[in-house]
């Protein structure tokens, strides 16, 4: 578009030279560009590429060290399963509350949660802990998205609270269990840290992992998780900050 320009007082002859183009100068109004290096062709903008990448909770890096991120706070239901360590889903709570979230932890061990809640307190970004079928209506909206927490054990049971708009649900399995094949069908992401070469074969089938990720997961690092989600598969390496290590400790798979 053509930028259009204001009148100017002046010499004859040399607009832009008046007190008015001073001002403008100085920041009051906007020149426009006034160069041919900064006009794009078609092609050129086709040619762009920016750093930028989908925003969400950082979790970790990735097998190139960029940030890895993870997307709770959606318009849309979202189903997370996770098997795997305590510590790992403490760390995603913890900072999901960082971005905002309320989050709801529905578990039969509050103690393990004890000293994350009272670190970051009851309400808006806070935490609160209730017991197994016992999560009350949350009122997500997009003003106040929620993650609920579902660290139910091996045999977790089908939630009252289920996952809606503004409103992820994260389900902690420390193991491979009989319910796992449904929860990995509706699931919409699945991560996985390091469980027996057996589990590794059955979570492959289910999940269509090839053989050398099957055969990495007995073996993943502490801290580590393959994430899959439809075609998609990151390993995450998850590192904690000072403040976290001095909540929660440093990385480990077993509880």
């Amino acid at each position: 578009m053509a930028a259009s320009t204001p009148p100017v007082a002046g010499a004859p002859g040399e607009p832009g030279r008046g007190p008015f183009a001073s001002a403008l100068r100085s920041g009051f109004g906007l020149m426009g560009p006034r160069h041919g290096k900064h006009v794009l062709t078609a092609d050129q903008v086709d040619a762009l590429t920016l750093p930028i990448g989908d925003d969400g909770v950082v979790i970790g890096a990735d097998a190139q060290g960029r940030p890895a991120t993870l997307g709770v706070n959606r318009p849309t239901p979202y189903d997370i399963l996770f098997i795997g360590g305590l510590w790992t889903a403490q760390i995603i709570a913890f900072r999901a509350a960082a971005t905002g979230a309320r989050v709801a932890v529905e578990t039969g061990r509050a103690e393990a949660w004890g000293q994350l809640v009272r670190a970051l307190g009851v309400g808006p970004s806070g935490m609160a802990v209730h017991d197994v079928g016992r999560v009350p209506p949350l009122g997500a909206s997009a003003g106040s998205p929620v993650l609920v927490v579902r660290d139910c054990g091996m045999r977790p049971p089908r939630g009252r609270v289920v996952a809606g708009p503004w409103q992820s649900v994260l389900t902690v399995l420390p193991y491979l269990s009989p319910v796992a094949p449904r929860l990995i069908r509706q699931a919409r992401l699945v991560g996985v840290q390091r469980v027996s070469p057996d589990e590794a074969t059955q979570i492959g089938r289910s999940l269509g992992l090839p053989g050398g990720d099957v055969d990495s997961l007995p073996t993943l690092a502490d801290g580590v998780t393959l994430w899959c989600a439809d075609r998609d598969r990151q390993y995450v390496m998850t590192q904690a900050t000072d403040a976290e290590t001095g909540l929660l400790g440093t990385a480990r798979r077993m509880d």
